[in-house]
């Protein structure tokens, strides 16, 4: 079987680049838990960046998402000033290099390295979940405050879910998705209908980066945000896109290699222990509380059934595929948002 060679195609993005510059090694630095790539190039004086090697989705998207996430870079204000970690550009533009043959179609982008502070632990104590939810309320109000500065963005839920049942209905689709091409279907047309109920296209679109595991970001010791860095799953949506990864982040459970994506978290007292500190800060609408049931049907269906294969290795996909379909779907319905609205008191 052939095996593309992606330290190839890294060192020909790199000449596409600037040529006048000798690479002396490039590494494999990814987490070996998806299907993207990692690497770090050093130079011969020992400076170095990084590159990101990805094949699914678009390139029209690929190259749309890296320039609002630079502009974003570029305008938030102080202390989010340094989070991002911005890409390089050439001339006045981000520079994306697109690699194609008869067997791939990869593209490149360049980074400077970010700098880690310290990870959060794999469980957070009540007084590190409510620091952190004061926190993430300041960096969204941050985001919020400069969204009509950025690039707009061409990509939205519904325009996924519309993409997800055209696949479902190609013999190419089924096979990608598994057996139950009417599951996805009813997911779908529910999801579409709720958040047309929901005003979803009335609420502000901030940038929003979703996937907040713990090891995508770094902290301060007074638990200020630092650094920030894996953008796979970026978009401009409502700020409650970010909610359900960070429900796992403060959950009992904590932090785990073998996982799966419960809606259970999203009703924990921890979560809305988190949410009343967010709250506090930046003050949450009853709709919006409404609308994380959706969140996390749009995230089951777009990232794990929808992509789930491009993100995560295929055994692991097949699994966390198979567990949407007979336990997370069927458990939907199960959220219980009055719980949180009376905790919240909204």
């Amino acid at each position: 079987m052939h095996v593309t060679d992606f330290t190839h195609i890294i060192r020909n993005a790199w000449l596409d680049y600037d040529p006048s510059r000798v690479i002396e090694s490039v590494a494999d630095i990814s987490a070996m838990v998806s299907t993207n790539h990692v690497y770090k190039i050093t130079f011969p004086d020992q400076r170095f960046i990084i590159a990101k090697l990805s094949y699914f989705g678009k390139f029209k998207n690929f190259v749309e998402d890296h320039t609002i996430i630079n502009s974003l870079s570029n305008n938030l204000m102080f202390p989010y000033a340094s989070l991002l970690s911005r890409a390089l550009m050439k001339g006045d533009k981000l520079f994306a290099h697109r690699h194609t043959n008869e067997l791939i179609d990869a593209w490149v982008i360049f980074y400077r390295p970010v700098t880690v502070r310290t990870l959060l632990p794999k469980r957070l104590d009540e007084k590190q979940i409510k620091k952190l939810g004061g926190e993430l309320a300041r960096f969204h109000q941050g985001c919020h405050l400069i969204r009509n500065t950025l690039p707009i963005s061409s990509k939205t839920l519904q325009t996924d879910l519309g993409e997800l049942m055209a696949m479902q209905a190609t013999k190419f689709g089924q096979i990608e998705l598994g057996i139950l091409p009417d599951e996805i279907r009813y997911q779908c047309e529910t999801c579409l209908q709720n958040l047309e109920t929901l005003q979803f296209d009335q609420l502000p679109k901030i940038p929003v980066f979703i996937d907040w595991n713990i090891g995508n970001f770094s902290m301060t010791a007074s638990f200020k945000l630092f650094s920030r860095w894996d953008y796979d799953w970026f978009r401009m949506s409502s700020r409650m896109m970010d909610f359900y990864f960070l429900s796992r982040v403060v959950s009992d459970i904590g932090d785990r290699t073998i996982f799966t994506y419960n809606i259970g978290v999203l009703m924990e007292e921890r979560f809305m222990i988190f949410l009343k500190a967010y709250h506090k800060v930046y003050p949450l609408q009853e709709n919006e509380i409404r609308l994380l049931k959706e969140v996390y049907r749009f995230f089951l269906l777009n990232y794990v059934i929808k992509d789930g294969r491009y993100f995560f290795h295929e055994v692991y996909a097949n699994k966390l595929q198979r567990e949407a379909y007979e336990t997370h779907f069927p458990s939907v319905d199960s959220f219980d948002a009055e719980k949180i609205l009376k905790f919240l008191k909204i």
